[in-house]
């Protein structure tokens, strides 16, 4: 019954946002206020998306998780729970506050929940850089003086980047995204964030936005000093070139590249999304096949198997697994 699967993406206005992911992707923005956040993939109720394509198109994934919970992640799921990831595209044309999310144990102790992610550059000026961990040398105690004294931007370690970089932010990593950027973000399904500073700006009432600073101090790993970018290369093949982004319990992410007109398969029995970096995909299994271009996201159900993709044009795209 299942297959390849698009969404209705779900678009979030902020302050900091631009309107980058209609000039970029094509996609018909709702209003003329800056859209900061493309909510690609999301079951976190009121925002679930939608699907688009096949048979299915008008149903949600929570529906999917409450009646195809085992043929979408896979025999190894959870019994219960939402769906696992949540999928966005960032335009950040503005430099976003400092932010923190809880480790699991803390979080549970706040009462939120932990929030690790990925980040794939995909357009950046030429000046944009990512502020991430802590400048070597800076203890606790350093640490909350600035934040007192309003000169946390001084502790914060600054990352230049370009298209195509890729950082991981493990729960307890500071972290902030510099202005003209636009990232694809994989990460768990969570949406808590812990504000640790705002570059003593004023929000859009004149007044400074809301702080949390005990829960970011109980949050922040201060032992995370200048964290680098995902070092990786990709693998030599010309016609078919993988590139491993991160392995671990959450998530696993490859970036690809093929060729033009190359034909591939890809099969599992877990769950899998593909984002398109750049270039069209064409995706078929069974009597079902739609093509997927830059900026656009598909779901394969783990219970499709055996699922055939050609590359209608060269493309880079992101290989997301859940197992």
């Amino acid at each position: 019954m299942l297959y390849p699967l698009t969404f209705k993406p779900i678009f979030k206005t902020r302050p900091w946002g631009g309107r980058n992911i209609e000039k970029l992707y094509g996609k018909p923005l709702p209003t003329t206020e800056p859209i900061g956040e493309s909510w690609e993939i999301s079951d976190r109720p009121p925002d679930v998306s939608v699907i688009a394509n096949g048979p299915l198109a008008g149903k949600d994934l929570r529906w999917l998780m409450e009646h195809h919970r085992r043929d979408v992640l896979g025999p190894n799921a959870a019994a219960t729970g939402p769906f696992p990831l949540l999928v966005k595209i960032l335009d950040a044309e503005q430099t976003l506050s400092v932010q923190v999310h809880p480790p699991a144990g803390v979080a549970e102790r706040l009462g939120g929940e932990p929030k690790t992610e990925l980040w794939y550059v995909t357009d950046a000026r030429p000046d944009a850089a990512l502020y991430v961990g802590l400048k070597r040398g800076v203890t606790r105690e350093d640490f909350e003086r600035r934040l007192r004294e309003g000169t946390v931007a001084e502790a914060l370690h600054r990352v230049p980047v370009r298209a195509g970089d890729v950082m991981f932010l493990p729960s307890g990593r500071l972290h902030a995204i510099g202005g003209g950027l636009v990232i694809f973000e994989i990460q768990q399904n969570s949406d808590t964030t812990y504000r640790v500073f705002d570059w003593n700006r004023v929000g859009l009432d004149g007044k400074p936005r809301e702080l949390h600073p005990e829960a970011s101090l109980a949050s922040i790993d201060f032992a995370d000093y200048e964290p680098r970018l995902i070092a990786s290369k990709y693998s030599p093949n010309p016609k078919f070139a993988i590139r491993l982004l991160v392995d671990n319990p959450l998530f696993k992410v490859d970036a690809c590249r093929v060729q033009r007109r190359e034909r591939f398969h890809l099969r599992s029995d877990s769950l899998q999304i593909l984002g398109i970096v750049s270039g069209r995909l064409r995706v078929a299994h069974g009597e079902s096949e739609l093509e997927v271009k830059a900026g656009e996201f598909c779901l394969l159900p783990a219970s499709l198997g055996r699922v055939s993709c050609q590359a209608e044009a060269a493309i880079e795209f992101l290989h997301v697994q859940k197992v």
